[in-house]
């Protein structure tokens, strides 16, 4: 009897040791961690600077261990800190869908990241039905290129991204979504359209494309690279829509994706070059970190859009 006596002694007293950390300090701990300073996550959260460094300071004692390392001013998470991290913004976000319960709402606003083809291109549609069958579960939707939502979803700064390219990381996990069609276009007055391009001449044209970090400039040398002897870049771009217009205007030529110049080929302001080259393809994802539990809100907005979700998601 002693002896089971001790053990629930000792079970209270783990519990009452856990349960000395609170949501506050959590919140500030998370803030930290993306702003790099108690400073910069005071300002974030709304909270003084001595209120952020005293939460800051409390849940490192009651966790026993420091969660930064101090460079200078600058706070880097350490490797305890980088093993909090996801389970501290896992409970806020359970606190934000408690609270959100209580308060008239239906979820907390759904935090999506998609590169510019996805972003601009394929989801607008999707969040506008999904905010007509949903009026008050509000989407916002940031728009970059790929490698940017790619560190938005690490840094736990989105619940979801929607991406173009191969791109990956050790902390996501990338799910296929749907296939694109990589075309060549031109404008109808160039020297090749009507004809079909060899790859010499596609080798000796000019071209415009994508920058660097982009998922379609990812795709786009890899194909091209691959079967043209060089690829002459004239303009590197960061957006689709400049890309089209300067190609339009009859310089050089452009690598893109279907969904980003049909309306441009029905109109007439394009045209798609016919080549010898193999189809080009490519595979669109979406991604999550894999120690981040969805809430049911993201997960039936993946299923609206046409996405697979984690099966410890699905009874969420």
């Amino acid at each position: 009897m002693t002896g089971k006596t001790d053990q629930l002694q000792s079970q209270s007293q783990t519990s009452s040791q856990r349960l000395r950390l609170n949501l506050r300090q959590l919140e500030v701990f998370v803030a930290t961690a993306r702003e790099g300073s108690t400073r910069a996550a005071a300002d974030r959260i709304a909270r003084s600077q001595s209120a952020a460094s005293s939460a800051l300071a409390d849940l490192e004692s009651s966790v026993g261990a420091l969660l930064f390392d101090r460079l200078g001013r600058r706070l880097v998470l350490n490797e305890n800190g980088r093993a909090l991290l996801p389970k501290a913004q896992a409970l806020l976000d359970q606190a934000g869908e408690v609270e959100a319960l209580f308060s008239g709402e239906h979820a907390a606003p759904l935090r999506v990241a998609a590169s510019f083809t996805i972003g601009e291109y394929l989801l607008p549609e999707k969040v506008s039905q999904w905010t007509h069958l949903h009026p008050q579960s509000q989407v916002h939707l940031h728009i970059a290129n790929t490698h940017d939502v790619i560190q938005a979803v690490a840094g736990f700064d989105v619940d979801v991204g929607f991406i173009e390219g191969p791109q990956t990381h050790p902390d996501l996990v990338v799910r296929a979504w749907r296939e694109d069609e990589l075309v060549i276009v031109a404008a109808p007055n160039h020297a090749l359209a009507g004809r079909v391009a060899t790859h010499k001449q596609l080798s000796q044209a000019t071209w415009v494309l994508r920058e660097h970090g982009s998922g379609t400039r990812q795709v786009t040398d890899a194909w091209l690279i691959q079967n043209l002897e060089q690829v002459r870049v004239g303009f590197e771009l960061g957006s689709t829509e400049a890309i089209k217009r300067v190609v339009a205007s009859g310089t050089g030529l452009a690598c893109l994706s279907r969904y980003t110049v049909a309306q441009a080929l029905e109109d007439g302001h394009l045209i798609e070059l016919r080549t010898r080259l193999p189809a080009g393809t490519r595979r669109l994802a979406t991604v999550m970190h894999r120690d981040k539990l969805l809430g049911r809100a993201t997960a039936d907005f993946l299923r609206h859009c046409g996405a697979s979700v984690p099966r410890a998601s699905s009874a969420r």
